[in-house]
């Protein structure tokens, strides 16, 4: 019985580190890139600010009317005319797609 007790708590805690490491997998890669380079003028939800002229990600006729390449390279070369700088430079290009794919998942669409 002295050994069992160890035995369970090891396997307890075990399962307790593999339910805290699944729940971090689900959050996407992109979330972080997005809060530290984009929430400033897409806002932490994406939302985009109307001051700004930042389009609304969560919008899905906005989701609709881009494509994923036509993201990528406003990420990479920016938005002539607009605040938007390029990040080509800044980030790789699994960042780039780890962003396109966190903003495509703000689609409210998706979220129904």
């Amino acid at each position: 019985m002295k050994r069992l007790i160890p035995t369970l708590f090891l396997i307890v805690a075990s399962l307790c580190f593999m339910a805290l490491a699944t729940q971090a997998e689900d959050k996407p890669a992109g979330a972080d890139l997005f809060k530290q380079k984009c929430s400033m003028c897409h806002g932490a939800d994406g939302k985009g600010f109307a001051a700004l002229k930042t389009p609304d990600f969560t919008d899905p006729k906005w989701q609709r009317s881009l494509k994923d390449k036509d993201i990528i390279e406003t990420i990479k070369n920016g938005k002539k005319g607009t605040p938007m700088p390029p990040f080509a430079d800044k980030l790789k290009e699994d960042e780039i797609q780890e962003l396109v794919n966190y903003i495509r998942s703000l689609n409210s669409e998706k979220k129904k």
